[in-house]
C-alpha cells in the first residue's frame, strides 16, 4: 500500500457509521422530544427512588462514632431476627414447592373430577392481601378462634398458632400459589414429543420425566421458588400479626422505626439494608436462573392429560381440592367474621350482625375513602409513568435508557418498610417535606408497585411493529402526537391490564404506607392491621371484607368488558 493511501481516512464498513455520522444522528435524536423526556423521568427516579435508598444506605453507618452495624453486631437478638429472617424464607419456599410443583404436575397432566376449578381457584390467593390472610387463620386457629374452641370443647387442646407454627402455615398457603402457576406454565410449554423420544429409545417414563424434562421445567420452577424465598423475607404483615416472640428483621425495623421511646434511624437505616442485601441477593440468583430458563425451555405440543376415573381420579381431585381449600380459608373466614356479632374479642360464632358493616359505613367511613382516592391518584400516575417509561425502554433507546429500565426495576429488591423508611428519612424536612400529607402515601405507593406496570406495558410494546409509527412520522405528524394516536391505541389492553394489576395490589398495600402515614389518612389495610393488634377480629373483618370486594370488582370488570387475561398479560 502506498503512502497515500495509508493517510486517506479508512471508509466505514459493516454498517458502522463513522464520527461524523453519529455526530449528526445524535443531533437529530436530540431534536425529538425522547431524549429530554428520559434524563426528565430518570431526574424523577432518581429523586424519589434512588436518593431514599442512598439515604437508608449511609443512614446505616450513623453519626458521631455510633454505626448501626457494631450495634447489630453486639446485640444477638439482631444477628438472630437475620438467621430467623433466612431460615423462615428458606422453610416456606421449600414446602411451598412441595404443594405446589405437585399440584401443577397433577393439573397438567390428568383430569380428574373438579379438575376445572382446583386449576383456577388457587389464583383468588394472589387478590387476597396478606394482613387479611393472618387474620383469618387467626379467627379460626388462633387462641380465641373457632376451631380451637371447637376442639377444646372435645378436649383437643391446639398449640399455639403464633410464632414459627403460624408463620409458616400462613406464608406457605399464601406463596405456593406462585411456584403452582410459574412450574404450570413449564409443564404446559414443554414439548412431550421430547419425552416420547426417550421413551421410544427404551428409557423407562419416570427416568424420560427425570432426564428429559426435569433439566427443561427446573429453570422456572427454581425462579418461581426463588420469588417465593424474596416475598417470605420481605414479608411485613404476616410477621407483624403472628411473629410473637420470633425476632424477624421486618418487625424489628419497623419496631426501630415507630418505637415509643423515639425511633433510631441509625438501627432502622442497618436493618434495612440488611434486608435490602437478602433480598437483592435472592433477585440476582432468580435473574440468573431465568435467563437461563429462557435458553432452556422448549415451546412445543403439550401432553394430553390422562383421564382418571374411579377411586384414582377421585382421591387425586380430593387431595388437590383440601389444598385449594386451606388455601381459600381467608375468603370464606372473612365473610363469616364480618357478619358474625362480638362483644370486644369474643366472637359469638353462629350469632349474625350487619352492625360492623354499618359502623364502616356511618361512623368509620375514613379508611375506605382514603384508600380509594390514594390507590386511585396512585394507579393513575403510576400507569402514566409505567407507559412512558415502558415505551422509551423497548422503542426509544439512548445512552440513558439503561440506567432507566434498572432503577424502575429497583423496588422489586426492595421491601415496602425500607422504601417507607427511606422515603419518610428523605422527605421529613427540607426543600420537599411531605410527612404528614397524603402525598408522601401516594408516593409510596406509585414507587412500589411502579415494576408491575412497566412489565406489563413493556411486553405488549415489543409486539407492536416499529414501521407503524414510523408511518405516521413519514405523513407529517410529530413523533409526540404519533405516539399517542398510533401506538397508545395499541397498548390498550396492557394498560387497561396494568392498572386493573396496579390497583389490587396498591389497595392492599401495608408495609409501606404504615411507614409513612400519619393521623386520620389510614387506610384499610392499616385500620385492619389496628384492629388486629386490638383483638377485634369483627370489626377487621368488615374492613376486610370490602378490601376484597375494592380488589376483585375492577379484577371481574375489566375481564368481563374487556376480555383480558389479567394473570397472562402480567406474566
Amino acid at each position: 500500500m502506498n503512502d497515500a493511501g495509508a493517510a486517506a481516512p479508512a471508509p466505514a464498513r459493516s454498517g458502522v457509521p463513522g464520527p461524523a455520522l453519529r455526530r449528526a444522528s445524535l443531533l437529530r435524536s436530540l431534536r425529538t422530544p425522547w431524549p429530554w423526556l428520559t434524563l426528565a423521568v430518570l431526574a424523577l427516579l432518581v429523586v424519589f427512588l434512588l436518593l431514599p435508598l442512598v439515604q437508608v444506605l449511609v443512614g446505616s453507618f450513623g453519626s458521631g462514632g455510633r454505626s448501626g452495624w457494631a450495634i447489630v453486631a453486639a446485640e444477638p437478638r439482631y444477628l438472630q431476627a437475620v438467621l430467623n429472617t433466612v431460615m423462615l424464607g428458606a422453610v416456606v419456599t421449600l414446602l411451598a414447592l412441595v404443594i405446589g410443583v405437585p399440584l401443577a404436575w397433577f393439573t397438567a397432566r390428568f383430569d380428574f373430577p373438579g379438575k376445572g376449578l382446583i386449576a383456577v381457584l388457587p389464583l383468588v390467593t394472589l387478590v387476597v392481601p396478606e394482613v387479611i390472610a393472618a387474620q383469618t387463620w387467626l379467627m379460626m386457629v388462633g387462641n380465641n378462634g373457632l376451631l380451637t374452641r371447637a376442639l377444646a370443647e372435645r378436649g383437643i387442646e391446639l398449640p399455639s398458632f403464633y410464632g414459627w407454627t403460624g408463620l409458616v402455615t400462613v406464608m406457605t398457603f399464601t406463596y405456593y400459589t406462585y411456584v403452582y402457576i410459574g412450574t404450570l406454565a413449564a409443564i404446559r410449554g414443554f414439548d412431550v414429543q421430547l419425552e416420547e423420544a426417550a421413551q421410544s429409545l427404551g428409557t423407562s417414563p419416570a427416568v424420560s420425566r427425570w432426564k428429559v424434562m426435569l433439566p427443561v421445567v427446573l429453570p422456572a420452577v427454581l425462579a418461581s421458588a426463588l420469588l417465593v424465598f424474596t416475598l417470605a423475607v420481605g414479608n411485613f404483615a404476616v410477621a407483624m400479626v403472628l411473629s410473637n416472640k420470633v425476632p424477624l428483621l421486618s418487625v424489628l425495623t419497623y419496631q426501630a422505626t415507630v418505637s415509643e421511646v423515639g425511633s433510631d434511624p441509625t438501627l432502622q437505616s442497618t436493618l434495612a439494608t440488611i434486608s435490602v442485601a437478602i433480598v437483592m441477593l435472592a433477585l440476582f440468583a432468580q435473574r440468573r436462573v431465568v435467563a437461563r430458563g429462557r435458553r432452556e425451555v422448549v415451546q412445543g405440543r403439550g401432553a394430553v392429560p390422562a383421564r382418571l376415573a374411579g377411586w384414582r381420579g377421585a382421591a387425586l381431585g380430593a387431595a388437590a381440592a383440601l389444598v385449594v381449600a386451606v388455601s381459600l380459608l381467608p375468603v370464606a373466614s372473612i365473610a363469616v367474621g364480618a357478619f358474625t356479632q362480638a362483644r370486644g374479642p369474643v366472637m359469638r360464632w353462629g350469632q349474625w350482625t350487619t352492625a360492623h358493616l354499618e359502623r364502616v359505613f356511618t361512623r368509620a367511613i375514613d379508611p375506605l375513602l382514603n384508600t380509594l382516592t390514594y390507590a386511585a391518584i396512585a394507579t393513575a400516575i403510576g400507569i402514566t409513568l409505567a407507559v412512558i417509561v415502558s415505551y422509551l425502554v423497548v422503542k426509544k433507546r439512548n445512552a440513558l435508557t439503561p440506567a432507566l429500565d434498572y432503577l424502575t426495576a429497583l423496588p422489586l429488591a426492595l421491601s415496602g418498610t425500607v422504601i417507607g423508611i427511606g422515603l419518610l428519612m428523605t422527605f421529613n424536612t427540607g426543600w420537599l417535606s411531605l410527612t404528614g400529607t397524603g402525598s408522601i402515601i401516594v408516593l409510596a405507593y406509585v414507587v412500589r408497585r411502579l415494576p408491575f406496570g412497566t412489565r406489563n406495558a413493556s411486553s405488549t410494546l415489543f409486539n407492536i411493529p416499529d414501521s407503524i409509527e414510523e408511518a405516521s412520522i413519514s405523513l407529517g405528524v410529530p413523533p409526540g402526537r404519533s405516539f399517542v394516536r398510533v401506538v397508545l391505541p395499541l397498548m390498550a389492553p396492557a394498560i387497561v391490564a396494568a392498572a386493573v394489576l396496579t390497583w389490587t395490589t396498591t389497595v392492599a398495600e401495608l408495609s409501606a404506607s404504615i411507614i409513612v402515614y400519619s393521623g386520620g389518612r389510614e387506610t384499610m389495610p392499616i385500620q385492619i392491621f389496628r384492629l388486629i393488634d386490638s383483638g377485634l377480629m369483627a370489626q377487621a373483618s368488615a374492613y376486610g371484607l370490602l378490601l376484597v370486594a375494592v380488589i376483585v370488582l375492577p379484577i371481574v370488570l375489566a375481564t368481563r368488558l374487556t376480555r383480558i387475561d389479567l394473570f397472562a398479560s402480567r406474566a
